[in-house]
C-alpha cells in the first residue's frame, strides 16, 4: 500500500520508502510547475532525461509530487480568500454595529421627544386658553426660519465655519441630527454597496450611505473631491482660494455649478466652503456647505440662466479599514429650491429619493468600479482601458447635457420657433465646438460642417416606468426611428453636395449591437451599434454602408426606485479613437414619483402598436400596475450642417423631433398598464379569432406529420390551444411559402429568442433562423416528407445576439382544406451563446 506526505512538498512515501528530495530537485520541479503546473507523462519522463538530479525519482513519485503541489497551491489560494472574506466582514460587523448604535440613539431620542410632546399636549389641554388665535400664532413662530446675521468670511472667520460644518457633518454621518430611514427597495446584504438612508421631515433633501471600498483613505478622497469624473450633473467645480489649516489640512473656495436635468427648469450653482482635515483617529474628513450669507470675504454673484442652491453641511468620513481599505460614510444634504421650478417638476428637487440615486449612490459605485479595476488587469473589450471606457462615457454623457442646457458660455443662441413652442432649436457657431468635429460625409465627401444644431424638448408621460420604456427604445429602434429622415445618419446630419436629410431613403438590413463596457453592478453599459446596409442616399441603394454608433444606456433596472433612465448615443468611425469627436442625441426619463413599480411587465406590443382594436392581444402579464405614475421624458438630438443651409436644417430638426415624439408618446401609451389591461383585462379568449385558427392548425399538422401531439391536451377548445401554444417552452415560428418567406406569427418564447415583437417579426429574414447547413436541409426534405428534422445550430436574434439550438423540427401548416398555409418552425433547447 502506497502512502503519501505532502509536507513542504520535500518528500514523498512510495512502496514503503520514503523519498527526500533536495533543495536542488526542488527547485527544477518548481521551475517546470511554474511554466506547467499539470505536466503529462511525456513530460514528467522528459523532465527526468534532461535534469541528471531527478533520475533517481520515479516518474510516478513526480507524479506525486506535482499532485501534492497543487493541492499546496489550491489550499493557499483558499486560505487568502478566506482572509479577505474574513477581513471584509470584519469590517462590515462593526459598520452594522455602529449603525446599531445610532440607531439606537435615534431611538433613545425619539422617545424622549415623544414623552416631552405629550406633556406639552396635557398642558395645552390642561390650559384655560384655547384660542385659535393663539394656537395658530404659536405653531407659524415655531415654523419661522432663524434670520442669522451675515457670517464673517475672512480667513478666521472661515476657520470659524470650517469648524462648524466639521461638527455639523459628524453629527449626521455617525450622530443623530437627521432622522435617517432606509431607502425604499435597498436592502443591506452581501450583494448591496452599502446602508443607504435617507432623511425624514428635515429641511431640504439629504441621503447618506455607508460602505467598504478597496482602496485607501487619501486615494477616496482624492476620487470623491473631483466630482466632474462621477456626478453626472455636475458641469464644474472650480477651487478659487485654499488656505492651509493648522493640523495639516485645508479649507477651499469653491464655485460649483450643476446642469438642469430637463428643458423645463434652470440650473443650479452653489458657492462653498470645504475644509479636509485628518482626526485623531486617522480618519480622513472632507466636509462642505455653501457660503450663501456671508461678508468680508470673496463672493461670487448669481449667475444669470443659473438658481443659487444651497449645499447643507456634508461630506465624507473616510476611515482605514484593518487589512487595506477603508469605510466610508457618505452625506449629502442640499436645499434645491425647489420654488424656481414648475409645480409639475418640484418631486424632482423635492425627493432624497432621486438624490441618493444620482449623487450618493454614484459615488459608492463609482468607487467600488475603480477599486476593481485596480485590481484587474488594465485592458478591456476591444483593448481599451477601462479609464480610456470611462472618460467615452463622461464625454458622451456631458456632451448630451450641454446641449440640453444650451449655457451661452458654450457658444449656444436660442432662434426663433415656427410658432409652436414644443421643440426649441439653439445654433452653436463656436469654433471651439466646431474644431472637434472631424466629421466627413457618408458619399465620401469632405467635411465642411461650420455650425451645429440643437433641437430639444420634454414631455409628460404617465403610466410607464422609465427604465422599461428607454429599454424598448434600445431594443426596437424601428419603432421611434423616422425612415423618411433617417435618425442615425441625421444624428450626424452629414449634408452632402447632392443629398439632403429630408430625402434620405434611411433604411438600415440589420442592427447588431457590440458589447463594449459595462459597470461592476450593470446599471451603466457602454456599447457599439453597428447599423448594416444603411442607405443615406439613392447612390447607396446600389451599396448600402455600413454605421456605427457609439451608446451609453443607464438607469435600465425597473427595481431601483427613483433611477433616471437614460439611452444617448453618437455616430463614430468605424475604428473609432478614444478622444474620436461625439456629438451625443439621445433621451432621458426621469420619475416624478418615487414609488415602486412592477418590474414584470412585458415588452410584447404585438396589438398595442397596431392601428385599431383587433390586434391580437398576446402577452404573458396579467397584473399591470394601474397606478398613476409620471415621468419627464426629455429628448435632444444634435446635428452638424452648413451655416448657410441653417433655416432648412432648422425645419428638418424640427420635423424630425416633432416625429420621435409622436413615437415615443405612442410607444409609452403602447406600454402603459391602462392599455394593455383595458376594460379591466385581456380579452378572454386571448387574441383574434384568426390566432386561434393558426393555432389549431400548428397543432393538427405537427400530429399529421411527425404522429406526435406539440401540445399537452387539445380537447379545451381553440382558445386553451392558443393560449398554451403561446406558453410554449421551446421557440414556435411561422413565416409564410413564399420565394421571399415572411415571419408572420411566434409565440412568446420565438419572440424572446429573436429579440423582437409580433410588429416587428416581419423584419427577420430566413438566412438569420437558417444557417447554410440548416437551409440545405430544409430544401432536401421538406418538398417530399412535408416535415424536417434539422441538426443543432446557431441562429441571430435582431439584436445581432447569436442563439444556439439542441434541434429543430420543420413541418407544414394545413388549413382546413388540407392546402398548405404557412411553415412552422420549433426550435428545442435554445440559449444565447
Amino acid at each position: 500500500m502506497m502512502a503519501m506526505s505532502c509536507k513542504d512538498g520535500k518528500g514523498v512515501m512510495d512502496n514503503g520508502k520514503y523519498v527526500r528530495y533536495t533543495p536542488e530537485q526542488v527547485d527544477a520541479l518548481e521551475r517546470v510547475y511554474h511554466e506547467c503546473p499539470k505536466p503529462s507523462s511525456l513530460r514528467r519522463q522528459q523532465l527526468i532525461r534532461e535534469c541528471p538530479i531527478l533520475s533517481n525519482i520515479e516518474p510516478n513519485q513526480i507524479k506525486v509530487w506535482f499532485q501534492n503541489r497543487r493541492c499546496r497551491e489550491k489550499q493557499r489560494k483558499e486560505a487568502s480568500r478566506l482572509q479577505a472574506v474574513n477581513r471584509k466582514l470584519t469590517a462590515m460587523n462593526k459598520l452594522l454595529m455602529e449603525e446599531n448604535d445610532r440607531l439606537q440613539k435615534q431611538v433613545s431620542q425619539l422617545v424622549y421627544e415623544n414623552g416631552h410632546f405629550r406633556q406639552r399636549t396635557q398642558k395645552t389641554f390642561a390650559s384655560k386658553d384655547t384660542s385659535c388665535e393663539s394656537v395658530v400664532t404659536s405653531g407659524q413662530q415655531h415654523h419661522l426660519a432663524p434670520q442669522h446675521p451675515p457670517r464673517d468670511a475672512s480667513p478666521a472667520g472661515l476657520l470659524s465655519i470650517a469648524d462648524e460644518t466639521l461638527t455639523e457633518f459628524l453629527s449626521k454621518a455617525t450622530g443623530t441630527a437627521v432622522e435617517w430611514v432606509q431607502m425604499p427597495g435597498m436592502k443591506p446584504g452581501p450583494d448591496s454597496i452599502g446602508i443607504i438612508a435617507i432623511s425624514h421631515g428635515c429641511t431640504g433633501v439629504a441621503a447618506r450611505a455607508c460602505g467598504l471600498v478597496g482602496l485607501e483613505p487619501t486615494r477616496v478622497a482624492e476620487i470623491l473631491k473631483d466630482r466632474t469624473s462621477w456626478f453626472r450633473e455636475c458641469r464644474a467645480v472650480d477651487v478659487l482660494n485654499v488656505l492651509p489649516t493648522a493640523n495639516g489640512g485645508t479649507i477651499e473656495l469653491l464655485y460649483m455649478q450643476l446642469y438642469a436635468q430637463t428643458t423645463l427648469a434652470p440650473a443650479r450653482d452653489f458657492w462653498l466652503l470645504r475644509c479636509t482635515s485628518v482626526m485623531e483617529d486617522g480618519s480622513l474628513v472632507v466636509c462642505e456647505r455653501s457660503l450663501n450669507n456671508t461678508q468680508n470675504g470673496p463672493s461670487v454673484p448669481p449667475l444669470q440662466n443659473f438658481v443659487r442652491a444651497e449645499l447643507l453641511p456634508s461630506g465624507y468620513l473616510i476611515r482605514p479599514c484593518d487589512g487595506g481599505g477603508s469605510i466610508i460614510h457618505i452625506v449629502d444634504h442640499m436645499d434645491l429650491e425647489p420654488g424656481s421650478v414648475p409645480e409639475v417638476l418640484r418631486p424632482l428637487y423635492e425627493s432624497s429619493t432621486m438624490l441618493a440615486q444620482k449623487m450618493t449612490m454614484a459615488a459608492l459605485r463609482h468607487l467600488r468600479q475603480i477599486a476593481q479595476e485596480a485590481s484587474q488587469p488594465n485592458v478591456s473589450n476591444w483593448g481599451r482601458r477601462p479609464a480610456a471606457l470611462r472618460a467615452l462615457t463622461q464625454r458622451l454623457s456631458r456632451g448630451f447635457n450641454e446641449a440640453l442646457n444650451g449655457f451661452t458660455d458654450e457658444g449656444w443662441s436660442l432662434i426663433g420657433n415656427d410658432g409652436i413652442d414644443d421643440v426649441a432649436i439653439l445654433v452653436n457657431l463656436s469654433p471651439d465646438k466646431l474644431m472637434a468635429l472631424n466629421l466627413s460625409y457618408a458619399n465620401g465627401f469632405p467635411a465642411v460642417s461650420n455650425a451645429v444644431l440643437c433641437a430639444k424638448a420634454s414631455m409628460l408621460l404617465q403610466n410607464v416606468p422609465p427604465a422599461v420604456l428607454l429599454r424598448f427604445l434600445r431594443e426596437h429602434r424601428s419603432e421611434w426611428a423616422d425612415n423618411s429622415i433617417d435618425a442615425y445618419s441625421a444624428a450626424a446630419a452629414k449634408v452632402g453636395p447632392c443629398s439632403f436629410p429630408g430625402s434620405r431613403i434611411g433604411s438600415f438590413s440589420n442592427q447588431v449591437v457590440l458589447p463594449l463596457a459595462h459597470t461592476i453592478e450593470h446599471d451603466e453599459l457602454l456599447e457599439v451599434i453597428k447599423l448594416e446596409g444603411v442607405a443615406h442616399c439613392p447612390e447607396d441603394t446600389i451599396m448600402p454602408r455600413d454605421i456605427y454608433l457609439l451608446q451609453l444606456c443607464s438607469g435600465m433596472d425597473e427595481n431601483a426606485v427613483g433611477s433616471c433612465a437614460e439611452l444617448i448615443f453618437a455616430p463614430v468611425d468605424a475604428s473609432f479613437a478614444n478622444d474620436a469627436p461625439v456629438l451625443p442625441s439621445g433621451f432621458r426619463s426621469i420619475p416624478l414619483d418615487c414609488e415602486a413599480t412592477s418590474p414584470n411587465r412585458t415588452l410584447d406590443l404585438a396589438s398595442a402598436l397596431e392601428i385599431g382594436p383587433a390586434g391580437n392581444r398576446l402577452t404573458n402579464d396579467h397584473s399591470a400596475d394601474d397606478g398613476n405614475s409620471r415621468s419627464v421624458m426629455t429628448i435632444a438630438f444634435q446635428f452638424a450642417f452648413e451655416s448657410h443651409l441653417q433655416e432648412n436644417v432648422a425645419v428638418m430638426a424640427r420635423q424630425y423631433v416633432r416625429s420621435i415624439i409622436a413615437s415615443v408618446q405612442r410607444v409609452a401609451l403602447a406600454l402603459s398598464p391602462s392599455n394593455l389591461s383595458l376594460n379591466g383585462g385581456l380579452r378572454s379568449p386571448l387574441g383574434t379569432p384568426e390566432a386561434q385558427t393558426l393555432a389549431r392548425w400548428i397543432s393538427q399538422s405537427y400530429r399529421c406529420f411527425l404522429g406526435l401531439e406539440l401540445l399537452k391536451s387539445n380537447g379545451e377548445g381553440s382558445d386553451f390551444i392558443l393560449k398554451t401554444l403561446w406558453h410554449h417552452s421551446d421557440a414556435i415560428i411561422c413565416c409564410s411559402l413564399k420565394a421571399l418567406p415572411v415571419f408572420t406569427f411566434a409565440n412568446q418564447a420565438g419572440l424572446d429568442m429573436l429579440e423582437t415583437t409580433l410588429v416587428a417579426l416581419q423584419d427577420i429574414t430566413l438566412e438569420k433562423i437558417l444557417d447554410e447547413h440548416g437551409r440545405k436541409a430544409l430544401c432536401s426534405e421538406f418538398p417530399q416528407q412535408g416535415f424536417a428534422c434539422l441538426q443543432g445550430g446557431i441562429c441571430v436574434s435582431s439584436m445581432g445576439r447569436p442563439v444556439s439550438y439542441e434541434r429543430a423540427v420543420a413541418w407544414k401548416v394545413l388549413n382546413e382544406e388540407e392546402t398548405p398555409h404557412c411553415i412552422c418552425f420549433m426550435f428545442m433547447n435554445w440559449s444565447f451563446v
